[in-house]
Parts: C-alpha cells; sequence; structure tokens
C-alpha cells in the first residue's frame, strides 16, 4: 500500500477533519437518531443500519422504538414479538443478537449501557464498527468507526490501490481512520465520513465537484475515483428451485419455525424442499412431508411461482396446495411446527420470498 499513516501530517488532518465537519453540521439529514445521544435509541440505529438504507430502516427504526421504547421493554419482548418487526430487514441474527443483548444489559448490568467501545464489543452482535460507532456518537469517546462508505471514502482520499477486502489492507484503514478522529466531537466526524460516502462519494459516479473534501483527494486529482475501492470479484448468486408445501388441515394451515442459526433464521414458514435432479415437484413434496415431517400429504394444484433474491443465493418458489393425508407431525429440520388459521398467518414473522404468495391463500384456508 503507497499510503502510509506518515502521510497524515498535522495539515492534511486538521483541513480534513474541519472541512468534513464544517459539511455535515451544514448538510447532514435529519434523521431522528440524530435527534438524541441515548445510547439505546443510538444502538438500536447502528444495529437496524447494518446492510440496510436509511430509507429502507427508518420506518423501522420509528416501528421498533414504539413497540420497545426503553431497553427494558425489549428485553422482556419474546424473539417472536422481536422478529415480527423485524420482518422483511432480512439478517435476522441482528434482531436475535439485540434481543440477547438488551436482557444481558437488564439483567446483568441492571440496565446501564456500556459507556466505552471496548465494553460494547462484549455485547452480541456488537462488532468493531457498531461499538466505535455507538461509543462515538453517545459517548464521546475518541474510537473510528470503518464500514464500506469510510472504505470507500479512504479508498479515493488516498487513491489506495490494494484491494479494501484484504485483512492487510482493512488494517491499514483501520489506522488511517482512527489517526483522522478528532478529539472533540468524534461522534459528527463519524457520521460525517458515513454520511458523506452516502450521499457524495457514491459507488458509482461519485458527486465530486461538491464533495468538501475535493481539494485534499488524492484520486479525485489523479482521476482515478472511479477506480476506487478495488473489490475482489463478486461470485455469481447460485439458484436454487423449491418446492413449497402449502398444507391445509381442517382450515389451518402448517407451518415451521426455522432453526436460530443460518439463513432466516428463527423466522415461520411453510415446509418446503430443494428439488434435487430428476425429482418432480410433487415428488420432493412427498419426500419433504415423509422425511421432515413424517407425514403423507396429497399434491394439489400450483398456487403460485415466485423468485426472490438473497444476499448470496437466488430461489424460485413452485408453492402447491396441499392437503394432509396421515400421521402427526413432528418437526425434524425446524425447531417447531404449528398449525395455523389464516386469520392468524399474519401475526407470524415469515420470510419475505412466502409474502409474496400469501395474498392468494383462501381465507377459509379452502
Amino acid at each position: 500500500m503507497k499510503v502510509l499513516i506518515a502521510q497524515l501530517n498535522s495539515n492534511t488532518t486538521k483541513r480534513i477533519r474541519r472541512s468534513l465537519l464544517a459539511w455535515f453540521r451544514r448538510e447532514q439529514r435529519d434523521l431522528p437518531w440524530r435527534r438524541t445521544r441515548d445510547p439505546y435509541s443510538v444502538w438500536l440505529c447502528e444495529i437496524l443500519l447494518q446492510q440496510t438504507r436509511v430509507d429502507q430502516g427508518t420506518p423501522y427504526y420509528e416501528r421498533f422504538l414504539a413497540a420497545f421504547p426503553t431497553v427494558e421493554s425489549l428485553a422482556q419482548a419474546s424473539e417472536d414479538e422481536v422478529l415480527k418487526l423485524w420482518e422483511g430487514l432480512g439478517y435476522y441474527t441482528r434482531a436475535r443478537n439485540l434481543l440477547k443483548a438488551a436482557r444481558i444489559v437488564v439483567q446483568e448490568r441492571g440496565g446501564a449501557f456500556p459507556q466505552c467501545a471496548a465494553e460494547w464489543r462484549e455485547l452480541p452482535g456488537v462488532g468493531r464498527y457498531t461499538a466505535g460507532a455507538i461509543a462515538s456518537i453517545a459517548f464521546g469517546e475518541r474510537v473510528a468507526v470503518l464500514d464500506g462508505n469510510v472504505k470507500r471514502v479512504l479508498s479515493r482520499l488516498f487513491d489506495i490501490e490494494d484491494c479494501v477486502d484484504d485483512a492487510r489492507t482493512q488494517d491499514q484503514l483501520w489506522s488511517i481512520a482512527e489517526a483522522l478522529v478528532p478529539p472533540g466531537a468524534p461522534g459528527d466526524f463519524n457520521q460525517g465520513m458515513m454520511e458523506l460516502g452516502a450521499r457524495i462519494c457514491l459507488p458509482r459516479n461519485p458527486r465530486c465537484p461538491t464533495c468538501p473534501l475535493g481539494n485534499v483527494c488524492v484520486a479525485h486529482e489523479a482521476g482515478t475515483q472511479d477506480q476506487r475501492p478495488v473489490r475482489r470479484p463478486k461470485k455469481e448468486a447460485p439458484h436454487h428451485e423449491v418446492a413449497i408445501a402449502v398444507l391445509c388441515k381442517n382450515g389451518w394451515y402448517l407451518l415451521g419455525k426455522r432453526p436460530a442459526k443460518g439463513l432466516l433464521g428463527g423466522l415461520w414458514e411453510f415446509p418446503g424442499s430443494a428439488i434435487r435432479p430428476g425429482e418432480t415437484h410433487a415428488q420432493a413434496l412427498r419426500r419433504e412431508a415423509k422425511e421432515e415431517l413424517g407425514i403423507r400429504l396429497r399434491v394439489g394444484c400450483l398456487i403460485a411461482t415466485v423468485t426472490h433474491a438473497y444476499s448470496h443465493l437466488r430461489v424460485t418458489l413452485h408453492v402447491y396446495a396441499c392437503s394432509h393425508v396421515s400421521g402427526t407431525p413432528r418437526p425434524k429440520s425446524h425447531d417447531a411446527l404449528k398449525w395455523v388459521p389464516r386469520s392468524q398467518l399474519s401475526h407470524y414473522a415469515l420470510p419475505k420470498a412466502n409474502h409474496k404468495f400469501l395474498h392468494l391463500l383462501a381465507p377459509d384456508g379452502g
């Protein structure tokens, strides 16, 4: 890496701090979590905004805070209640860790939040970036943050040619970020870096003419801003064909609760199976029913075919109306099974892909 910490001389550092803070205080968006330094609110927003755009996360933040206004109220919630509020946001491990951490704060810390980044990192779901954001914003600790936006800003600011996905490069980016954080207003500075990446230093077509750091940006001066940051090529996402059983018995539908670990952990779903080579959809559903539920079912008509993309894979769901023939369902791959009337399906946190066909189910289960 050509960029060394030695390049951050006092003059350059002062110019970056001064320009960024002035811009942020003048141009920052009016976001609900910026109206408070309450650690609970700051923590909640930082967890919500991991892997989530601000416009998408804001209504979730407001609903979540309305339902659980304090860490004590969150700690008393059930996992299903938390996951239902999180429904559609993805990366559900965040929600489960949020609940675990709330219970630790209440039960083991007497409701007192950590006040430094090192202690925040002891809570479930709080890594180095999140701990730095909370500690700097809520408590004024001089500690850095490094998320995707900040990586992009720094890689352009110093025209970094090395791949930012490499561990060695990330270590050096952390060192640069730490050197830049001012002793005063570290929270504003960190938010300014993130805001700059979100609104000006965009992944494509960065708005260099309006950037407050344009006069110190090495990539802008060299004309290499469109080539930064250097990333590893993305692998093509695999695609899976899945058969889904909308299993109905006397007007009630069978749902399974996914294991906590893994994709969509803790959510309820209609049972289904990846279709093996050479299998028909009906064969896959009958096999799934026998192996994973311990029952026999009758496969009826096709209700819908829907596609959905996750961060690392794509699925096509072939959804069939099925009827129960014999046997008592018992969970094997699921943590639990439950028969639910149509009118109560909306009470359960379901994957977004399931919501794409939910409206097609008959109100009476017929």
